[in-house]
């Protein structure tokens, strides 16, 4: 990764996190967001978690190849195929990583209610120091990320066309989430592409 990791490693130890704030200009930015939001097969989903089925606290799209299977707590995903604007953005993506992606989960956070738990991207899918990147579109959201042993805390704020790119022993490490929050928030999609091993 030559071109982010030039701006620096935000993580101090255990991993390697590149932010690229305004990876995609603003008119591109709201034009990828406008086709996302319309274009991609939103799903509301149920995951096992704690002994027991729960709503999401967002929507949810897996997009990919057809071998791109992922299981994530307890759900089977297989992949829709790629839609132009997807495969446009993953054309970008390996070309600023210098790696395949053959995959991506897409997720629609519809207002501050909507959020991601704390976890590590750490399936046996997705080998052991995998890389992922990171789109952002529409509002800013807090991404915090954690490392259990240190104590240590990170906060980003990832804003409307930002790039943030997840590699080395970080999921080994560190864990990340989206909190909710009672602010007013519009709209945001998140995409991380990713590579599905056999």
């Amino acid at each position: 990764m030559p071109l982010l990791q030039a701006r620096g490693n935000l993580i101090p130890y255990d991993g390697q996190l590149y932010h690229w704030p305004r990876f995609y200009p603003q008119e591109q930015a709201d034009s990828y967001f406008q086709r996302l939001y319309q274009n991609l097969t939103w799903q509301q989903e149920n995951l096992f978690i704690y002994g027991r089925w729960l709503p999401v606290p967002r929507l949810m799209a897996w997009y990919g190849e057809p071998a791109a299977h992922y299981r994530y707590s307890g759900v089977d995903h297989p992949p829709l195929p790629w839609t132009p604007e997807l495969q446009t953005l993953r054309l970008d993506m390996q070309s600023v990583c210098g790696q395949s992606f053959n995959s991506v989960l897409a997720n629609l956070y519809r207002d501050g209610r909507d959020s991601m738990g704390c976890h590590a991207d750490d399936e046996k899918e997705l080998g052991p120091n995998p890389v992922i990147a990171s789109l952002s579109f529409g509002e800013t959201r807090l991404l915090r990320f954690r490392h259990p042993q240190s104590s240590r805390r990170l906060d980003i704020e990832l804003m409307h066309g930002d790039l943030l790119i997840m590699a080395g022993e970080l999921q080994q490490h560190w864990r990340h989430e989206l909190p909710k929050t009672r602010r007013p928030k519009q709209p945001r999609i998140n995409l991380t592409f990713r590579n599905i091993i056999d």
